[in-house]
């Protein structure tokens, strides 16, 4: 009797454990894929808030699809600043959000890289075939009766685009017409971050405008740096040009080295012609080229 009781035990025991044995993995793999989940649910939030150059890909204004005004170009007038047909008018119309070095202010005249931000939106929007404008919830005019819009060129935005290129600086933020703050902070960022355009020379773009002044001084700096190297230079000289110095007859193209080491020359229809401290003259592009200098990007 005690050996049947002792051998139902056995068996119970047996039973009972080879039930439970089961039960612990699945509870261990329930775990490892709520991990995995977790893992995967993070990893796909980071790849939805940053794209491969660091922005975030996506922004609640993304996809609001806000009707846009057609209108027709007459002219670029600055790079934040275009003049168009609207309602059968001729209308200046001022880029919301953005502001661009001026080119032909009468108290500030020409300011670097405003060429080339003028140049930039000439480009989009005269060889585009649809420009249109955007509104903001906010006043559509300035105290100087432009409108203020987001101009967009064959549907790509022309702020975005000067934002990119580092030819705009962030600016005139006044609530309620900040639709696109947050993004074009980013871009702004990113462009500061690559030291594009504006943001190549350190504190030139600030929060109160542009400082050229601040271009002259690494201008000088760099001259003070470099000029003991560029007069110890054992290039010939017979190319009619002093390493430094007035000009000689005939050779007005100033040499330039910038503060990252790049050679640029400048001849007199250069915009920086003036502002620019010459290490070295040349008398033709030519000879310039050959001394290993380049001419300024447009």
């Amino acid at each position: 009797m005690k050996k049947r009781i002792l051998t139902a035990l056995l068996t119970g025991l047996l039973l009972l454990s080879g039930c439970s044995q089961p039960l612990a993995p699945p509870a261990s793999n329930e775990k490892a894929a709520a991990a995995s989940q977790t893992e995967q649910t993070t990893s796909t939030k980071a790849a939805q808030s940053q794209s491969p150059n660091g922005k975030q890909a996506s922004y609640p204004t993304d996809d609001l699809n806000l009707p846009r005004v057609p209108v027709e170009l007459v002219k670029a007038v600055d790079g934040d600043t275009i003049s168009v047909m609207f309602e059968g008018k001729k209308e200046n119309v001022r880029m919301l959000l953005i502001d661009t070095p001026e080119t032909s202010h009468p108290k500030l005249g020409v300011q670097p890289f405003g060429p080339e931000a003028k140049a930039f939106t000439k480009e989009l929007v005269e060889q585009a075939d649809k420009l249109e404008l955007e509104f903001d919830i906010g006043p559509n005019r300035d105290k100087y009766s432009r409108l203020l819009a987001y101009v967009y060129a064959d549907g790509k935005m022309v702020q975005e685009a000067l934002l990119e290129q580092g030819l705009a600086r962030v600016a005139y933020i006044y609530p309620p017409n900040v639709r696109y703050v947050d993004k074009f902070n980013d871009l702004q960022r990113i462009s500061r971050e690559k030291a594009l355009g504006i943001w190549s020379v350190e504190n030139y773009a600030q929060e109160d405008g542009f400082h050229p002044e601040e271009q002259d001084e690494d201008a000088q700096s760099n001259t003070a740096a470099t000029g003991a190297a560029s007069r110890e230079s054992t290039e010939p000289a017979e190319t009619g040009a002093s390493a430094s110095g007035s000009a000689k007859s005939g050779c007005s193209i100033k040499g330039n080295i910038n503060s990252k080491g790049e050679k640029i020359y400048h001849t007199p229809e250069s915009p920086y012609y003036e502002r620019t401290k010459q290490e070295q003259w040349f008398c033709t592009e030519e000879e310039a080229v050959a001394a290993g200098f380049r001419a300024p990007r447009s």
